[in-house]
């Protein structure tokens, strides 16, 4: 897995679909995700450099990135990419396939099964994911609160071929649409930026939702 967060976003991203984050009572099967990418993409929370609220979307490699939305839901990112450049991927959607109880006590009891984990904030309240304690912290070596563990069969294949193939081949095989970023303004969220990769036709993915000052 290492060799694939050592890869920037837009790489690693579409690599995460199929993974699955484990901890805090829920396991996670990641379904939708959007890449970000540093200073090239002003989408980027780094994109004008490290500061002490983003430091830690700087890396190291597996590092957990949040922040918060709208002063209301964590987020969460998994960092990728060189140690010093900022690049991380926000899960956007994921379905819950272990306790399912507990993401639904943090959601609320008439939030179906699909949609507990459908959308950034969502996820991050499935998760129980906590802005100050949870950031910075470590998805590899069991340090932290959570543990991605790759799609079993793309992780065998990652073994046996360089990632830039296996991710071309994700992207060509048909289970795996891109297209902008949702709710993104300006040029980071129109065509020059087709970063955001699901599962397609799967229902735990969000709407796409473009902002108003897209462009492209």
């Amino acid at each position: 897995m290492l060799a694939l967060l050592r890869e920037p976003a837009p790489v690693c991203a579409p690599a995460l679909l199929g993974a699955t984050l484990t901890g805090k009572g829920v396991a996670l099967r990641i379904t939708e995700v959007e890449a970000y990418s540093g200073e090239v993409d002003p989408g980027s929370h780094g994109h004008r450099g490290v500061t002490p609220r983003n430091r830690h979307l700087f890396g190291p490699p597996g590092t957990l990135y949040a922040y918060r939305s709208y002063g209301i839901h964590t987020c969460v990112n998994v960092v990728s990419g060189p140690v010093g450049q900022s690049s991380g991927s926000l899960l956007r959607g994921a379905a819950v396939v272990a306790g399912t109880d507990v993401a639904r006590d943090r959601r609320g009891p008439m939030v179906a099964d699909v949609a507990l984990a459908r959308g950034p904030g969502n996820l991050g309240v499935a998760l129980g994911a906590v802005l100050g304690a949870d950031d910075g912290t470590s998805v590899l070596d069991g340090s932290g609160p959570y543990t991605l563990r790759l799609d079993p069969g793309l992780e065998a294949r990652l073994t046996s071929a360089p990632v830039a193939r296996v991710v071309d081949e994700l992207l060509s095989g048909g289970l795996v649409a891109r297209g902008p970023r949702t709710g993104v303004g300006g040029v980071a969220g129109g065509a020059a930026f087709p970063w955001r990769y699901w599962l397609a036709g799967d229902p735990t993915v969000s709407a796409y939702r473009r902002h108003k000052g897209a462009i492209g």
